[in-house]
C-alpha cells in the first residue's frame, strides 16, 4: 500500500474545507488544510457573517424612529462608518482564528499558502516551495464575484469582496444585480443613509423566489426610497473628473454615483489550481464536475462547496463536507441531500422561504391550494409604520402536503429555519392546522390560515368564494 504524507489534503480553508478537515482529523486521519488568504472563506471573511453585521447596523435608523411610538425619546443619532468597519474586522479576525484553531485542535495541520495540484497525489505548497503527498485530496476553493470583464469600465466597480472595507461610506451607490446579494446590499446601503439605485436585467428581482415575495419586497424597497430599475443593464461605466462614476444604462440614462457595485453572480475558483495536470474535468463555468458523492472523474480527488456550482450556500458546503467524510473515511457512501433547502434574504423586510414557489408547484402538481395572509405586524402599529407581513403556504390539494412556505417580514429567516424542519419531515396542511398557535406572534398565521385564498387547477388560478 502506498505511503503518503497525509491521508487527506484539503485545498481551501472555508466552511466546507475546514469542516471536512476537522472531522477527518478527529477520526485520527493525518490531515492538512491549505488556505491562501484567511481561514473562514467567503462566508466568514467577506460573505454571510460581515453582511449580517452590516444588516444589523443598517436597521437601527428604523428602530430609532419606531421608538417614539412606544414612548421613547431618542436623541438625534449619528453613524460612524470607520467604527463599524473596525468592529467588524475585530469580529472577523476572532472567527477566522477559531476556524484555524478548529483544524489544529482536531489534530490537523493548518497551512497558510496557495496549494496546487502536481499530480493525483502530489500538492505544491507555494509559500514554502515544497511538495507533499496525500492519499485523498479535497478541493474546496469556493467562488468569487463575476467581474463582468466585458463591461467597459468594469475596473471602476466594486464587488462584495471590497464592499466590507471601503475607506468611507459613499453618499450614493448604484448596484447591478437582482439576486440576494444585490438586494441585501441595496437595503444595507439605504439603511445607512446612502442614496441607492438597484438595476436588474430581468423583469423582477430575486428570480426563482416566489413571485408574491418578489413583488412585495420590490414595492417595499421603493416605498422606503430605493430606486429599482428592472429590464436595465449597464452599458458602460465612466469615471468623472471629480472621481465620481457615471453609469450609462439601457436607454442612455446616466446614473452618477460615488460607487458602482456589481453583484451579477459568482464564478468558481478553479484557475491555476493544476487541475489540468491530473485531468480533473470542469464545466462551462469553470466549475469542478462531481458525481453524487462529490467525487471528480479522478478517483481520489473530490470537490465540495461553491467550486462545484451546485448550491451556493454555506450550510450546503458544510453538509457536503460531512457526507464526504462519511464516504471517504467511514465506508458509508452518502450523497448530499440538496432537496428542500430553507434560505433567507436579509433584506428589509426579510424573506424566509423553503420548498416550492407557487409557479414551480403549478408546473408539477395538477391541483394546489394557496393560503395567503397579508397584515401589519403588531410591532408596526404603535410605531405607525406601514410595513406589512406576508405569509404564504403552497399545498398539494390531493395529498395536503405542504410544498412551500414563504414569509416576508420581521424575523422571516428565523421562521424559515423551523419551517424547513416541517417541510423536510413531509408534514401536511392538516398537521399545521392541528398545531396550537403561539399568541400574539407573527408566526401564528402559519397555523391559523384555515381557508385557501385561491386554488390552482392545471396552472390556472381559481378564486374561492
Amino acid at each position: 500500500m502506498a505511503r503518503y504524507d497525509f491521508d487527506l489534503f484539503v485545498i481551501g480553508g472555508g466552511s466546507g474545507g475546514v469542516r471536512a478537515g476537522r472531522v477527518a482529523a478527529g477520526l485520527g486521519k493525518k490531515v492538512a488544510v491549505a488556505e491562501e488568504y484567511r481561514f473562514g472563506g467567503t462566508c466568514v471573511i467577506r460573505g454571510c457573517v460581515p453582511k449580517k453585521l452590516f444588516v444589523y447596523a443598517s436597521q437601527f435608523p428604523e428602530h430609532f424612529a419606531d421608538a417614539a411610538g412606544y414612548g421613547w425619546t431618542v436623541p438625534e443619532a449619528s453613524f460612524d462608518w470607520p467604527t463599524l468597519i473596525a468592529n467588524k474586522d475585530r469580529e472577523i479576525g476572532r472567527l477566522s482564528g477559531i476556524y484555524q484553531q478548529g483544524v489544529e485542535k482536531a489534530g490537523g495541520t493548518a497551512i497558510h499558502s496557495r496549494a496546487t495540484l502536481v499530480d493525483a497525489h502530489t500538492v505544491h505548497i507555494e509559500n514554502e516551495n515544497r511538495t507533499v503527498t496525500a492519499d485523498q485530496i479535497l478541493i474546496a476553493t469556493g467562488g468569487r464575484p463575476n467581474p463582468h470583464a466585458a463591461l467597459p469600465g468594469h475596473e471602476y466597480c466594486i464587488f462584495s469582496n471590497e464592499v466590507f472595507d471601503l475607506p468611507e461610506l459613499p453618499k450614493s451607490i448604484v448596484i447591478a444585480g437582482g439576486g440576494y446579494i444585490a438586494v441585501e446590499f441595496a437595503n444595507i446601503f439605504h439603511g445607512l443613509g446612502v442614496e441607492t439605485t438597484l438595476i436588474y436585467r430581468g423583469k423582477e428581482i430575486l428570480g426563482r423566489f416566489d413571485m408574491d415575495m418578489r413583488r412585495t419586497l420590490h414595492a417595499a424597497m421603493e416605498k422606503k426610497g430605493i430606486r429599482v430599475l428592472c429590464h436595465t443593464i449597464f452599458e458602460e461605466i465612466q469615471k468623472n473628473d471629480d472621481g465620481r462614476l457615471a453609469a450609462i444604462v439601457t436607454g442612455g440614462e446616466v446614473l452618477v454615483a460615488d460607487q458602482v457595485m456589481l453583484a451579477i453572480g459568482r464564478i468558481p475558483n478553479t484557475e491555476d489550481l493544476g487541475l489540468e495536470n491530473v485531468g480533473v474535468e470542469i464545466g462551462v463555468k469553470g466549475e469542478i464536475l462531481v458525481d453524487a458523492l462529490s467525487r471528480t472523474n479522478v478517483d481520489n480527488i473530490w470537490a465540495i462547496g461553491d467550486v462545484t456550482d451546485r448550491v451556493q450556500l454555506t450550510p450546503v458546503a458544510i453538509h457536503e463536507a460531512m457526507c464526504f467524510v462519511e464516504t471517504a473515511f467511514k465506508d458509508n457512501p452518502t450523497e448530499p441531500d440538496l432537496d428542500c433547502i430553507a434560505t433567507a434574504v436579509f433584506s428589509q423586510p426579510e424573506i424566509g422561504t423553503v420548498g416550492l414557489s407557487e409557479d414551480e408547484a403549478a408546473k408539477r402538481f395538477a391541483a394546489l391550494e394557496i393560503y395567503r395572509a397579508s397584515f401589519r405586524p403588531m410591532r408596526n402599529v404603535m410605531a405607525n409604520r406601514d410595513d406589512r407581513m406576508l405569509a404564504k403556504l403552497v399545498v398539494d390539494a390531493d395529498t395536503r402536503l405542504v410544498l412551500g412556505a414563504h414569509i416576508l417580514g420581521p424575523d422571516a429567516g428565523e421562521m424559515a429555519q423551523l419551517l424547513g424542519i416541517s417541510l423536510k419531515a413531509g408534514l401536511t396542511k392538516d398537521d399545521f392546522d392541528r398545531t396550537m398557535a403561539v399568541h400574539p406572534t407573527i408566526a401564528e398565521e402559519l397555523v391559523t390560515m384555515y381557508k385557501p385564498s385561491y386554488l390552482i387547477r392545471d396552472g390556472e388560478r381559481i378564486e374561492t368564494a
